[in-house]
């Protein structure tokens, strides 16, 4: 199945060429006119894929004009983004809606920038965000960074390396663990913070789920919030952010890391996720933030068996299209080592090769324990997509 651009011609150009496909002429005219903001030629479709598409389209409000084995889609970007996702009621069969995302995902305009309490973040090129867990019990780094003075030698260690943000979290989320209350997360987080922003200089991001946690580390000088419940877990934390200014990484979470495991039950996940992640960020523009201050992530690990992380992966195009910059974080993670037979601290090799897989689907932030090795990984893939 290929799919191909015909709106980046002269509007001339593009009504000859839709005329040349069987469309009358008075329509080529006032589509190539920007009647359509996407124009897109699939070929090669049997008889069978161009009925489901024609009826697929007619209800997503596309314009679909076919000839013997082809069809051309004309429509909003939204509108055919609807057609990309096989579960969401558009009726599109998996081979015509996989070549649909992707076209649209490779064909989309990546955000340039990630607005911050403090900065606009620049995302023109991969911004590697580093992992730092002041925790005693996380699944990787547990107790590595618990005091101040080591969190901000390894924070060091990662600007060197090219780190763009760094992460703070005071609580584990891996399977099965148990929350800190509040108070023992802020006495973990907030002297950190505070180190990192006067010692360091990168922005620092604080990876919470509580509102008292964030109100905190944003008054000590943290700039964004990376909340793993997508702001589901405290009613105060979407308010706090807008007010704030601060960035936020909605992510996509089922239940509780106590829980999460239970809730690995989709029937598509790649649709599933991008529908929830989509509905999160609603609500989040709703509650008044701003929408170049949001940063979804799919929650790789999270609520995920391993054929549902790879997945998300590899059609990573269904959570790009909603139009914000996508972080991803498969630092270590099970399903690495369920691919590899490695351990938890030998997993680097394989979390590097996911962020490069992640990347050519369009991600743009990639949170992980290794900085060097991931930002050398992908170098590698920019230089390829550069080429």
């Amino acid at each position: 199945m290929r799919c191909t651009a015909l709106a980046g011609a002269a509007p001339a150009a593009l009504a000859e060429a839709l005329v040349a496909r069987g469309v009358d002429s008075v329509r080529a005219e006032a589509l190539a006119a920007g009647g359509a903001q996407v124009t897109v030629l699939l070929e090669p479709l049997g008889e069978v894929l161009q009925l489901a598409l024609v009826r697929a389209a007619s209800a997503a409000g596309v314009d679909c004009h076919t000839g013997e084995g082809w069809a051309v889609l004309a429509g909003t970007r939204a509108r055919l983004g609807g057609l990309a996702r096989p579960s969401g009621g558009a009726g599109v069969p998996e081979s015509l809606s996989d070549a649909l995302g992707r076209f649209l995902a490779g064909g989309q305009e990546r955000p340039s920038a990630w607005r911050t309490a403090r900065r606009l973040l620049p995302l023109t090129a991969p911004c590697v965000v580093g992992i730092l867990n002041v925790t005693p019990d996380s699944f990787s780094d547990g107790g590595s960074h618990f005091l101040p003075e080591d969190a901000v030698r390894a924070a060091l260690g990662m600007r060197e390396a090219g780190a763009g943000v760094l992460d703070v979290g005071g609580e584990s989320t891996r399977p099965g663990a148990s929350s800190p209350d509040a108070a023992e997360e802020l006495r973990r987080v907030i002297p950190v913070v505070e180190r990192l922003v006067r010692d360091v200089g990168l922005p620092v991001g604080v990876d919470t789920r509580r509102s008292a946690v964030a109100r905190r580390a944003l008054a000590a000088g943290a700039e964004i919030v990376n909340d793993v419940s997508g702001l589901t877990h405290d009613p105060a934390m979407a308010p706090l952010v807008a007010e704030s200014g601060a960035g936020v990484v909605v992510m996509h979470m089922r239940g509780t890391p106590a829980t999460m495991d239970a809730e690995a039950r989709y029937d598509d996940v790649a649709a599933d996720v991008a529908a929830e992640l989509a509905q999160r960020r609603d609500r989040a523009l709703a509650a008044g933030i701003a929408r170049e201050a949001i940063v979804l992530d799919p929650g790789l690990g999270f609520a995920k068996r391993v054929e549902h992380n790879l997945a998300l992966i590899n059609r990573l195009e269904t959570i790009v299209a909603l139009g914000h910059p996508v972080m991803v974080g498969p630092s270590r993670k099970r399903f690495l080592g369920a691919v590899t037979g490695r351990e938890v601290g030998e997993r680097d090799a394989a979390t590097a090769a996911a962020c490069v897989a992640a990347r050519l689907r369009g991600a743009q932030l990639f949170r992980v324990h290794d900085v060097a090795r991931t930002g050398e990984a992908l170098a590698v893939a920019e230089a390829v997509l550069g080429s």
